[in-house]
């Protein structure tokens, strides 16, 4: 009989030293025996080490954890008539033999028996594995790795238990080998490694369990955090190192940043730090900018490192000469070359070439060439420090979308994500659809991220879209408060859905109760009206305005409405709508008692109730580059209003706003806006005081709600009129708060400036106590004065939702106006 036997000693005594002798982990596997029972049998004492270095052909202490290397055996010849299975406890023979490059027939011979050997702890399914052929008979003998039963983590406290298992590669229920263990004891070390703490060590351990179970337990000893001393740049002349470490992610240590993870070394951080300055040189004119060394020392007290980077700057450059070349037919390269966003003696900025490719590939997308590879040449002149690009415009290879795949999506619908993708499956690929698929999707405002990757396709000329979102709370519970001067609170109440039912409707519920207002309201909006790019929606409400403490009247407003949106091109939308209320205006009989009036003739006129039907229409065009926090770009909207088609009322309402938004970096962002309108009698008719502009409060800060414009200031009172003209701009910037990104604090400075007012003449008019007639009231103000407000916003997301403060300074203002000097709101999301 001739026997073949390996007993495993790659896998359990090499394992086992190279356990004990990593430098990262140094771990040690230690098979620690649970108590025996009552009657059961002794528990089998640990192997003793083995020699770490020991000669080939010294014999082996019997129960030692190493074997001899298996000697060369003489193998007699012969056929295989049974293959027997001995040793297996949960592995069925039949799976074993499976996995045997040998059947029964077959001659055997010793290169067959040793590819046995190797395919059967290729499985990793057995500890050791030995081979006997006698008389016909090949005997598989296996011990059976043992099957995992818990993963346990020890010591672990700067990093949550949750996260290692994700790191971890081992699992309950898996079969547990010692290479597993180990190579986990390493992405487990790399993940300390990365959050700083470089000093962590891992101990795995396993006990056994009866029935071939272990539990696998990882010791941690973290370690201390090393944090970084020092920032330091050498060969930096054109930028303060200052700048530099604005730019970089590796932060010094400050007893101030706690939460931050960026100020613990990291070596991986170190090559992004690189990229980052080369970012940064390059699109400031630095074409040649290279980091020679960057290097992290040690502290001689060993209690932090010194991170320096040594830079090679090298000259300035701007942009030479600019050339688009392409042999498409259909593609004029002046027309192109026109499209470029950069021109000859411009300072170089590598980003101004990405958006030269973007422009030139979408161009050609839209002009029908779905396959296009838009290359940029680079030809510097060192002399004239100049560098010359040549852009090559020519059709790439075809390529076709095989599949879209949707994950992620936890509550959406799949057809609410897909009807926003601009490429379907069978499409040609194209870069600028799929991009602009991923801001629609996340103009939708339903998720955190969204991400669109492509996935290897069934064919070389095919290719697969994974679309990854990350949902988002859509509902919102929100609560607004409001304080004046006058000490004047209104508390809002609502209650609103943006993705209902998963199926990306809208539906909005608020009510409304405060000294001026009381208000229920409600809507809902569908996206995809009859399946089409057509948004419908229905609103009804119910308005009531206590205003007699700035204007002497209270109204009530009950109406419906539908609506209808669609686009008009690949940025603007245009829109249509139709109204129906009907309005009711109440003033103290007291006030309009002709022998003792207490108020203007012309606000006694407004008493009644009047039916309004208007039709209405909107146009807006959006190019922001990112619809919810948008950095570049900008937008600009128009509605007007036609009131008389039926009713009581005649006017022409028109009113705009618009907005540019301009990014210096991720924290100062700059928005400067504005918004106007105009309101006209026609037909005779005048305009009436529920329909005239008011102004103040959260559309311009410092001011009250109706707090600007025209007023009476007859008999001591301040009634607003309301206008029928105003304009309003604005410009914000956002300004670090310098604390910690956990906190979800933001700050932003503000300025305001604009006007309202333009009554009619009947409604400046008062009754002459003389004559009765009409005349000028010189105590109804009405000039159009300028007003201007600055000051500072402070945005929290609180635990109990995003809250913002508003602090105002009156700048410009006029005597009858009314300020207020903080203001804020709150609203809670779920």
């Amino acid at each position: 009989m001739h026997r073949h036997r390996a007993r495993s000693a790659a896998l359990v005594s090499g394992l086992a030293g190279l356990l004990a002798s990593t430098a990262l982990a140094t771990p040690s596997l230690a098979f620690a025996q649970p108590p025996p029972g009552p009657g059961a049998a002794p528990s089998r004492a640990p192997a003793p080490p083995a020699a770490p270095t020991a000669a080939p052909a010294a014999p082996v202490t019997p129960g030692a954890a190493t074997t001899p290397a298996p000697q060369t055996p003489v193998v007699q010849s012969g056929v295989v008539q049974r293959i027997l299975v001995r040793g297996n406890e949960r592995i069925e023979p039949t799976t074993v033999i499976s996995y045997l490059p040998i059947s029964v027939g077959e001659t055997i011979d010793p290169a067959k028996i040793d590819a046995g050997l190797k395919a059967l702890f290729r499985t990793d399914l057995f500890s050791d594995v030995k081979i006997d052929f006698n008389s016909g008979d090949l005997v598989i003998t296996v011990v059976e790795n043992p099957i995992i039963n818990r993963v346990l983590f020890e010591g672990n406290s700067g990093i949550k238990e949750d996260k290692l298992r994700d790191e971890v590669t081992v699992r309950p229920r898996g079969i547990f080998t010692r290479a597993k263990a180990q190579a986990d004891v390493g992405r487990i070390v790399e993940l300390y490694r990365r959050s700083g703490r470089i000093s962590a060590t891992v101990t795995p351990q396993i006990v056994e369990l009866p029935q071939k179970r272990v539990d696998l337990i990882f010791k941690i000893d973290e370690g201390p955090k090393s944090g970084v001393l020092r920032v330091n740049f050498l060969g930096n002349k054109a930028f303060s190192d200052n700048d530099l470490r604005d730019v970089v992610v590796t932060e010094q240590s400050h007893w101030y940043k706690f939460f931050s993870s960026n100020a613990n070394y990291d070596p991986d951080r170190l090559e992004y730090d690189k990229e980052q300055l080369r970012k940064y040189y390059r699109n400031r004119g630095y074409y040649d900018f290279r980091v020679s060394s960057a290097v992290a020392e040690l502290s001689p007290d060993k209690n932090g490192f010194v991170v320096t980077y040594t830079l090679d700057e090298g000259p300035e450059y701007r942009f030479g000469k600019i050339n688009v070349e392409t042999d498409l037919k259909k593609l004029d390269k002046n027309v192109l070359r026109a499209l470029v966003p950069f021109h000859r003696g411009d300072i170089y900025q590598d980003e101004k070439i990405e958006q030269a490719s973007d422009a030139l590939t979408f161009a050609a997308g839209a002009a029908g060439f779905a396959f296009v590879d838009v290359r940029p040449r680079y030809v510097p002149n060192r002399a004239k420090g100049t560098v010359d690009v040549d852009f090559e415009v020519k059709e790439g290879p075809r390529v076709y979308v095989d599949r879209i795949d949707i994950v992620g999506n936890t509550r959406t619908l799949d057809y609410v994500i897909r009807r926003e993708m601009n490429v379907v499956e069978g499409d040609a690929y194209n870069r600028v659809l799929v991009d602009r698929s991923k801001n629609q999707i996340k103009a939708l405002g339903f998720f955190k991220d969204v991400e669109i990757t492509e996935v290897p396709g069934s064919a070389p000329d095919r290719t697969g879209l994974q679309v990854k979102v990350d949902e988002q709370p859509t509902g919102e519970l929100s609560f607004s408060a409001g304080y004046s001067s006058v000490d004047q609170l209104v508390v809002d109440l609502g209650v609103t859905e943006r993705n209902f039912r998963g199926r990306g409707e809208n539906v909005r519920a608020r009510i409304s109760i405060g000294s001026l207002r009381q208000q229920v309201d409600f809507s809902f909006t569908e996206p995809r009206f009859l399946g089409r790019d057509l948004a419908a929606g229905y609103d009804a409400y119910y308005y009531k305005y206590d205003l007699t403490q700035f204007s002497a009247y209270k109204t009530t407003s009950l109406g419906t409405g539908v609506r209808l949106n669609f686009p008009l091109s690949l940025n603007s939308r245009g829109s249509l709508r139709y109204t129906l209320r009907t309005d009711d205006v109440e003033i103290d009989p007291s006030f309009c008692d002709p022998a003792n009036l207490l108020v203007s003739p012309s606000l006694c006129a407004q008493r009644g109730n009047f039916l309004t039907s208007l039709v209405g229409y909107g146009y807006r065009l959006d190019r922001r580059n990112d619809a919810i926090n948008p950095t570049r770009g900008f937008y600009f909207q128009v509605n007007q209003d036609f009131a008389g088609l039926g009713g009581d009322v005649k006017y022409v309402k028109t009113e705009g706003d618009g907005g540019w938004y301009y990014g210096f970096n991720k924290t100062y962002i700059l928005s400067i806006t504005g918004t106007g309108g105009v309101v006209e009698g026609w037909g005779g008719d005048h305009v009436r005081i529920n329909d005239r502009f008011y102004e103040g409060g959260n559309s311009f800060p410092g001011f009250q709600t109706a707090g600007i414009g025209p007023r009476d200031l007859n008999l001591g009172r301040t009634d607003a009129l309301g206008g029928k003209v105003y304009a309003i701009g604005s410009a914000e910037l956002t300004i670090p708060t310098f604390l910690p990104e956990q906190y979800g604090i933001k700050a932003a400075l503000f300025t305001y400036v604009g006007t309202l007012g333009l009554l009619d003449n009947v409604d400046k008019k008062s009754i002459d106590p003389t004559t009765g007639l009409p005349i000028n009231d010189p105590l109804i103000k009405d000039d159009l004065a300028p007003r201007a407000s600055a000051g500072l916003s402070i945005f929290w997301k609180s635990p109990m939702g995003p809250i913002r403060f508003d602090f105002s300074q009156i700048l410009l203002k006029q005597d009858y106006d009314k300020t207020e000097t903080f203001r804020f709101s709150t609203s809670t999301r779920f």
